[in-house]
């Protein structure tokens, strides 16, 4: 390379500094407006908020769904972050920035079930931790606080965790009767809860983790088979029928499912 070859790519590289393509800001500043709010928005709105011309910000949020970095419900015309944004920089990241990662996901979720959202973490050999909530963005709701630390076989979550230990060791039995549970079930009740758990892919606890509070959970496989994290949907006793529940419970797999490319 002569003298006129290394002024003529240093002039190239001013060049390129120095131009922006509006699109493609105005894509980022999208997908950065979506990851922030956490709950799902209408184009029109959108393009309000970041004063964008409107034909421009559908036609844009439109490539972005195609592209699987944002979703759109065809139902409430409203769109939100998607997984695909997740998976672009998750070879990127520390499973704490992971978790951080998964929280526009929650809310999302949190907005779109009209309940509230949790992601529990194993943590040791016999406790299980929140690590993230988002509540349901409705007039009445029920709060979890971040870091509040249960018994492993305690709750909806609890019984995903039980699926993968043996239920006839002696000191599952002695952990179990040491919870002090909030509506008493017997050991021989949990058992059949939580091999029922294994078999639909969901688990529920009605009432006796926290009386007149239903959870229903999923779990989220690591590489390896193993259950790391469940999210749990939690919400009044009584507001969702029989398939109502089970309709959440799909709802919760298919997202957990989807949510293991992002916390692994």
């Amino acid at each position: 390379m002569d003298s006129t070859d290394v002024v003529d790519l240093n002039d190239a590289r001013k060049a390129a500094g120095a131009v922006t393509v509006k699109p493609v800001a105005n894509a980022i500043r999208i997908l950065r407006h979506l990851s922030q709010v956490g709950t799902p928005e209408r184009s029109v709105d959108i393009a309000r908020r970041l004063s964008i011309n409107p034909s421009t910000c559908f036609n844009i949020l439109r490539t972005l769904v195609m592209e699987d970095v944002v979703d759109f419900n065809p139902m409430s015309k409203r769109y939100s972050a998607g997984l695909g944004l997740a998976r672009l920089v998750e070879q990127l990241v520390t499973q704490g920035q992971r978790v951080q990662l998964a929280i526009p996901l929650l809310q999302n979720l949190a907005a779109r079930l009209r309940v509230t959202v949790t992601l529990w973490r194993r943590i040791g050999s016999d406790r299980i931790v929140i690590v993230s909530s988002a509540a349901s963005p409705t007039d009445v709701r029920i709060d979890m606080a971040e870091g509040q630390r249960l018994p492993m076989l305690m709750g909806a979550s609890g019984r995903l965790f039980a699926t993968q230990m043996d239920l006839d060791d002696p000191e599952i039995r002695a952990g179990f009767e040491g919870i002090r549970w909030a509506r008493p079930l017997s050991f021989e009740t949990y058992c059949e809860e939580v091999r029922l758990a294994a078999k639909r892919g969901w688990a529920l606890d009605d009432g006796h983790f926290s009386v007149g509070i239903l959870a229903v959970a999923a779990p989220v496989y690591s590489p390896s088979g193993s259950i790391d994290f469940t999210v749990s949907a939690v919400l009044f006793r009584g507001q969702r029928d029989e398939e109502g529940i089970k309709v959440l419970g799909e709802a919760l797999v298919e997202f957990c499912s989807e949510l293991g490319s992002v916390l692994f």
